[in-house]
């Protein structure tokens, strides 16, 4: 898998309504695989991390979701999952070699962690959520995506999304990007695209640079919302943006801040481009997303919440939180992690 580093792929959504969706979850993540190059055996690989989490889902969950995508930077796939409950009441029990039962959530975690270059589980009463990841050989394992999770999702009956995200990585920091697109539908993802073809061009430019870079790019389109975040690799962060892209800086006893887009449109009629700074800790996180993801969920959300890695996050905000007549995006960027390599986090 090659992809266009940072590139921003649509995610795509397996409901978990019926037994069925475990096949269908298996043959899009294999077929995903696939289609992104994934060499040798690991198209089957993931369609076994598909399937056995889905399986869990159909068996023991309600409100069951998979979602298959690339990673949001490096080269590998990823598996993620979303449930509203009845959570996993033994988890560490769950993922020991060789469990299964027929009473609780759990069967077959054990092999989905032996089998995924990363997973990660979290649960409590009101869900579960999981990321299987696998890495492309020769990529050094998902280091770059440790501390990253990223999601984009079309509106409900709709096959183009008018969303879209980006991601670099320069010396010194991390940049972020989230476009909503005007509308829904082939018109926004023409917007969408030609946003973060731009970004890629200018990825290391200051942002108001970069902001004037994509009002340009965007001239001969309908337009879009823009955010953009770059986080220092030592601490601080800059946003800039114009339209309905919100950012929460959070941590693990609340949300610290709430910024918006200034008014305009990119493309049409983009104001000044004004940079905030801003003070981040050791364990801040913050989330950049459209109006696709209810933004009330950031007035007073949960210490399970809170305490979520990026990409568990970002999964359930997309579970919990989305607005499913209009395109939804999230982007969480946590602290560079400093993991062992191999190492799977329950």
């Amino acid at each position: 898998m090659t992809p266009t580093p940072g590139t921003a792929y649509v995610t795509e959504e397996v409901r978990v309504d019926h037994y069925s969706a475990v096949h269908t979850a298996a043959t899009r993540a294999r077929a995903l695989a696939v289609r992104h190059g994934l060499p040798g055996a690991l198209p089957d690989h993931a369609a076994v991390l598909a399937s056995e989490l889905a399986s869990n889902l159909a068996k023991h969950a309600r409100d069951g979701a998979v979602f298959l995508q690339p990673l949001p930077l490096g080269d590998g796939l990823e598996v993620l999952t979303a449930d509203s409950g009845p959570g996993i009441t033994d988890p560490d029990r769950c993922l020991a070699d060789g469990y299964t039962t027929t009473g609780t959530l759990g069967a077959g975690l054990g092999a989905v962690r032996r089998a995924a270059t990363h997973f990660a589980l979290r649960s409590h009463p009101a869900g579960t959520l999981a990321c299987a990841r696998l890495a492309a050989p020769g990529t050094g394992g998902t280091t770059a995506s440790d501390a990253v999770g990223a999601l984009c999702l079309p509106a409900h009956g709709e096959t183009d999304c008018g969303d879209g995200y980006a991601l670099a990585v320069t010396a010194g920091a991390r940049t972020a990007l989230v476009v909503d697109g005007l509308g829904h539908g082939p018109a926004a993802a023409e917007a969408a695209q030609a946003a973060l073809r731009a970004f890629h061009r200018t990825a290391d430019a200051p942002l108001p640079q970069l902001l004037t870079a994509l009002h340009r790019a965007l001239r001969a389109t309908r337009g879009a919302a823009v955010g953009a975040l770059r986080l220092a690799t030592g601490g601080g962060a800059e946003f800039c943006g114009t339209g309905n892209v919100r950012l929460h800086l959070l941590d693990p006893t609340g949300t610290r801040r709430h910024l918006y887009g200034e008014p305009g449109v990119a493309g049409w009629n983009m104001p000044t481009p004004r940079v905030h700074h801003l003070t981040t800790g050791p364990h801040t996180t913050a989330v950049l997303h459209t109006d696709g993801i209810d933004a009330r969920w950031a007035r007073t959300p949960g210490p399970f919440l809170l305490r979520l890695p990026p990409h568990l996050l970002a999964t359930a905000l997309v579970h919990g939180h989305r607005r499913t007549r209009d395109d939804a995006t999230v982007v969480a960027l946590g602290p560079t992690a400093h993991r062992t390599p191999g190492r799977k986090d329950r």
